[in-house]
C-alpha cells in the first residue's frame, strides 16, 4: 500500500490542473519574508479588529503565513481575488492547529485557497448561515498520512452553503459537514482525500452537482456513535462519483480508515438517506455500499451511547446510471467474496450491503416499509452476510425492490436570500 500511496503521489498521476509539482522549490527571498510576515500582521489584525459588517479583502498573491488565524466575529466576509489568485500557504506553519479556524455566524469565506496546513484547513464551529464560496484546500505534496484531517470543515453549524469548492489530499474528508443542520454541497470537486466528501451526524443535507474522484470513498454518508445528534435525511444526487479507488491513507484508528479504496458512495448506520441520478462508474469495490457500525471496525474506548442506532434504515437508491466498478474490492475477505461468488474474471454487484440488520425490529423477515432498504434500477445486490463472516451470502436483489416516500428538497437561508 505505502508504494502504492507514493505512486499516486507523483506528478502526472493526478490532473496538473489541481495539483502543480515541482522538483524543488528555491528558498524565499529575505524581501518576501519580510513581506509576508508584514501580511500575516496585518491580516491577523483586521480578524481580530473584526466586527459584523465587516469584508475582509485579500488581494491576489501567495503568502506563507507562520501561524493560523482565528476569527470570532459575527456577519464577516473574507473575500479573496480568486480561488487560483489570493494563496495562503501554510508550509511553514508552527502554531495553531488549523488554517483557519471560525467561530462565528452570518460568516462568507469565497475566492482563496488554503494549503499545507499543518491540520485541518477551513474549520468553521458551532455558527449559524455559513456561505464558503470557490475555496480551494489542498495539500500540495499528494496523498499522505501526515497532511491534514479535513480540508473544509464545518461542524455544529447550522444553514450551511459550500458551493464551487476544491478539496484536495485530507487525510480524512476533504470536504467534511459534521453534526449540523441544514445544508446544501454543490458544483464541487473533492480528489486524492480518504473521503471526497463526508456527511456526518447531520440532518437535512442536499449534495448535488459535485465531482468525486480519485478518492478512496467518494461519497459518505455517515452517523458515528457518541456525538451530539443522530443524522438523518441526507439526498445524494446528480454527482459523478468516478474512481474512487485510490488506497486508504486514513490513520490508524479513526473511522474512515475502515473504508475500502474503491468505494463510490457509502451509507453508513445512517437513515432517511436517497440517492438517485447519479453516475457511478468503476469504483473497484462497489459503486454504492451500505453499512453498519458493526463492518468499520471502529471502536471507541469509551464504549459505544446505549442510544445508538448502528444500522442503516430506509435508504432508497433509484434512477442512478452505473458502469463498471466491483472489479477489484480491497482487503481479503472482500477479494475471497467476489471470488466465491463471481468468480476470478467477475465483478461485484453495483450496491453491496453489509447484511447487518436491526432483528428486533423484523417482521416476517422484513423491516417496517418506511424503513426498509430499497433499490431501483434493476441494479444487483449483494448481501454480504457479515454477521456470519460473509458464510451465506445472497445475491437474490427481490427482498430490495420496494419505494419509499421522497425527500423534500433542502432549503437553507442562504438559498432563500438568492432566489
Amino acid at each position: 500500500m505505502v508504494k502504492a500511496l507514493r505512486a499516486l503521489a507523483i506528478c502526472g498521476a493526478v490532473s496538473a490542473a489541481l495539483v502543480a509539482c515541482s522538483k524543488s522549490e528555491a528558498p524565499p527571498s529575505a524581501d518576501k519574508v519580510s513581506a509576508d510576515a508584514a501580511f500575516q500582521k496585518k491580516l491577523q489584525e483586521q480578524l481580530l479588529d473584526a466586527k459584523p459588517g465587516s469584508v475582509i479583502d485579500i488581494p491576489a498573491g501567495s503568502y506563507h503565513l507562520t501561524s493560523g488565524l482565528t476569527l470570532r466575529a459575527n456577519g464577516v466576509t473574507i473575500r479573496g481575488a480568486g480561488m487560483d489568485k489570493t494563496i495562503l500557504s501554510f508550509k511553514d506553519q508552527v502554531a495553531g492547529p488549523e488554517g483557519m479556524l471560525v467561530y462565528a455566524s452570518n460568516f462568507t469565506i469565497e475566492g482563496l485557497t488554503i494549503e499545507d496546513s499543518k491540520g485541518d484547513g477551513l474549520k468553521i464551529n458551532d455558527g449559524d448561515n455559513i456561505t464558503i464560496r470557490k475555496v480551494k484546500v489542498q495539500w500540495t505534496g499528494g496523498s499522505k498520512v501526515t497532511n491534514g484531517a479535513y480540508g473544509i470543515y464545518p461542524v455544529k453549524t447550522r444553514n450551511v452553503l459550500i458551493e464551487d469548492c476544491v478539496a484536495i489530499a485530507a487525510s480524512d474528508a476533504g470536504i467534511y459537514v459534521g453534526q449540523s443542520n441544514g445544508v446544501v454541497v454543490r458544483r464541487s470537486r473533492a480528489e486524492q482525500n480518504v473521503a471526497g466528501i463526508e456527511i456526518e451526524n447531520t440532518v437535512n443535507a442536499d449534495v448535488y452537482d459535485n465531482v468525486a474522484t480519485n478518492n478512496t470513498g467518494g461519497i459518505l454518508v455517515f452517523n458515528m456513535p457518541n456525538l451530539s445528534q443522530p443524522g438523518h435525511s441526507t439526498r445524494v444526487f446528480k454527482n459523478k462519483v468516478d474512481k474512487n479507488n485510490l488506497g486508504n491513507f486514513a490513520a490508524r484508528g479513526t473511522a474512515v480508515a475502515s473504508v475500502p479504496a474503491g468505494s463510490g458512495i457509502v451509507i453508513n448506520s445512517n437513515s432517511k438517506v436517497e440517492i438517485f441520478d447519479n453516475d457511478v462508474t468503476d469504483n473497484q469495490t462497489a459503486n454504492v455500499i451500505i453499512s453498519s457500525y458493526h463492518s468499520t471496525g471502529y471502536f471507541t474506548e469509551k464504549g459505544v451511547a446505549s442510544n445508538y442506532d448502528p444500522y442503516p434504515k430506509a435508504i432508497y437508491v433509484y434512477g442512478n446510471r452505473f458502469k463498471g466498478g466491483g472489479d477489484s474490492p480491497d482487503g481479503l475477505d472482500l477479494k475471497a467474496l467476489k471470488i466465491a461468488m463471481y468468480g476470478l474474471s467477475g465483478h461485484m454487484p453495483d450496491v453491496l450491503w453489509d447484511g447487518y440488520v436491526d432483528t428486533k425490529l423484523l417482521v416476517k423477515g422484513q423491516l417496517p416499509a418506511e424503513q426498509r432498504i430499497c433499490i431501483q434500477n434493476d441494479a444487483e445486490v449483494l448481501n454480504a452476510d457479515g454477521p456470519n463472516k460473509y458464510k451465506n451470502p445472497s445475491k437474490d436483489s427481490a427482498p430490495f425492490r420496494c419505494e419509499l416516500a421522497k425527500l423534500p428538497a433542502v432549503s437553507i437561508t442562504q438559498l432563500a436570500a438568492q432566489s
